[in-house]
């Protein structure tokens, strides 16, 4: 992924639907290691599997931290469909580290949080713009193109009736 930043206005290529979906984890008890440090490796292993894998359907991603407490990720999908299949794919990483987590959080009382959120956002009804920005967000995961090939206006480009 690029640093360097584009000159002038850009928008990301998405013109059809997308999910995006946020996923994290808040460390309650620092000193509990045991409960959170494998949901923390977990993700890691789940992304380079994905990313791999241009069928899966997952498009990009971005990696945050919100404080010393919060993790978490902001992923960008092709279908809800892709979503599912992986999250639920026997053979793949996410289905063993959930199952671990779970019985994890049992044993941990507390020590380790978790979140997701889903969002299912159809063709026309988001719009982006990176200003002097490198490829960030949905345009890093789909690619950029001038803000006038898809509307100057955010309400041209936000075309849902």
């Amino acid at each position: 992924m690029s640093s360097k930043p584009i000159e002038g206005r850009m928008t990301a290529e998405a013109g059809d639907g997308v999910v995006v979906f946020h996923i994290g984890m808040r460390v309650n008890a620092f000193r509990a290691v045991r409960s959170w440090w494998p949901v923390f490796t977990a993700m890691p292993r789940m992304l380079k599997e994905l990313a791999r894998d241009p069928e899966s359907g997952m498009l990009g991603y971005r990696l945050l931290l919100g404080g010393p407490r919060l993790m978490y990720v902001v992923q960008y999908w092709e279908s809800q469909e892709k979503l599912l299949a992986y999250s639920t794919a026997p053979d793949k990483e996410h289905r063993p580290a959930w199952a671990a987590f779970n019985r994890r959080i049992r044993e941990g009382r507390g020590k380790v949080g978790f979140w997701h959120e889903t969002f299912v956002v159809p063709a026309g009804a988001h719009e982006q713009v990176y200003v002097n920005m490198p490829p960030f967000g949905l345009g890093a995961a789909t690619g950029l193109i001038p803000v006038g090939r898809r509307g100057e206006r955010a309400a041209e480009r936000l075309t849902v009736a």
